[in-house]
């Protein structure tokens, strides 16, 4: 093997290693975060809108973030690139967080 295929052969494994710890990073860092701001606007949405007790709210919510975080990561993977792995987890994320800031009553 010549030099210059063997540095084109250490760059697309670099690239490929990079991609794979992107979509681990956006799995369970961003699947977590997906999940815990989840649980946060269902609680408050449970309470809120449909007269759930507190206590409820909180194990409802805290049960159903479990599925979401499964599914972010089994979404994180799936996708056909990393970009849209990001895409598809940070977007709702963002959308549940401002939800949830709004519930609050927009307090910080």
């Amino acid at each position: 093997m010549s030099k210059q295929a063997a540095m084109s052969h250490n760059a697309s494994l670099v690239r490929y290693r990079l991609t794979v710890a992107s979509r681990v990073l956006a799995a369970f860092g961003g699947g977590y975060g997906l999940s815990a701001v989840f649980a946060a606007a269902c609680g408050l949405v449970c309470v809120r809108w449909l007269g759930v007790t507190r206590a409820d709210a909180v194990t409802l919510s805290t049960m159903l973030s479990f599925v979401v975080f499964t599914v972010a990561v089994l979404w994180a993977f799936a996708c056909s690139s990393s970009r849209k792995a990001w895409l598809g987890i940070v977007v709702p994320a963002a959308v549940l967080g401002v939800c949830t800031w709004a519930l609050y009553g927009g307090q910080a």
